[in-house]
């Protein structure tokens, strides 16, 4: 495995970052996930232009210019020869001392990009379908640190994600402040309901997701009906299809919520539609290397 770090490549061994990085000690940057498909980087301009409004909006200034990224996330394919990938594209604030002072991170943004493959969900799961469950700790408040904001503090996500581990299911929803539904701890969320698709709307504590996005595109070219909107549980567990949708997960089924049968409680012909269509969609959208 290749991994670049700042314009240079490095075998995983030697691939290192200082103690002192503010990433590391205070999740101080922010980072892209990003996949591609026989070739094809799917939606790069997107994750990048994600990527840029994330560091904009804590002040990060990043080094290279968005097609100087894009080349770079290409370059780090081809070195490790990947046809199918996952991306990780991380940039930091940079070396600085133990201090919180940003400014004193002296030799600027460190750039990590890292290629290999994933598996979120065993494939079973694409099929049967997810448990999944609500737990106590609520998304972070858009006033404090946006969930827009991709950033490399996730404290947040993990915490929610322990709680679902403890109740035995692998994903967890999280509500936002005022008790809506927000979004899961790495994707989004849609539920079905009399052949309509919803989903929460981005300003209420949910990150923009690329795929979530991709499926609203899906279904307005499709003539279904897509509405976003502020879900509450009660229209989780009412619904006739839920699913998931994100970078790393793509689109997964659910079929049982907080001990709730979803539907039939089996994965639905809509959401069967989306993940074909989806699937099609990344055979052909993308950046070609």
């Amino acid at each position: 495995m290749k991994i670049y770090i700042n314009g240079k490549f490095y075998e995983k061994e030697n691939a290192k970052i200082s103690v002192f990085d503010h990433g590391l000690l205070y999740g101080d940057g922010v980072f892209e996930g990003i996949r591609s498909y026989d070739r094809r980087v799917f939606k790069l301009k997107e994750h990048i232009d994600r990527l840029f409004e994330s560091a904009q909006s804590i002040m990060l200034k990043i080094p290279l210019t968005k097609e100087q990224m894009i080349k770079a996330v290409v370059g780090t394919l081809k070195a490790n020869k990947l046809a199918d990938a996952y991306i990780r594209l991380v940039v930091t604030r940079g070396e600085g001392d133990l201090g919180l002072d940003p400014r004193k991170c002296y030799k600027g943004a460190t750039i990590i990009i890292i290629a290999d493959k994933i598996a979120l969900y065993p494939q079973k799961l694409y099929q049967d379908g997810l448990s999944i469950v609500t737990v106590p700790t609520v998304r972070n408040l858009p006033e404090a640190l946006n969930p827009q904001i991709k950033s490399l503090n996730y404290l947040n996500n993990i915490l929610a994600k322990i709680e679902a581990g403890n109740a035995g299911c692998d994903e967890a929803i999280m509500l936002d402040s005022l008790g809506y539904v927000a979004e899961c701890t790495g994707d989004n969320i849609f539920v079905a309901k009399g052949g309509h698709l919803y989903t929460p709307p981005q300003c209420m504590g949910t990150l923009r997701g690329i795929t979530r996005d991709s499926i609203l595109e899906i279904a307005r070219k499709n003539k279904i009906a897509a509405h976003e909107h502020v879900i509450t549980r009660h229209e989780v567990y009412i619904s006739d299809e839920c699913f998931l949708t994100g970078t790393a997960a793509e689109v997964i089924p659910v079929v049982k919520v907080d001990g709730r049968v979803i539907g039939r409680g089996k994965p639905g012909v809509l959401t069967f539609t989306l993940m074909k269509k989806f699937k099609e969609l990344t055979a052909k959208d993308g950046v070609k290397y």
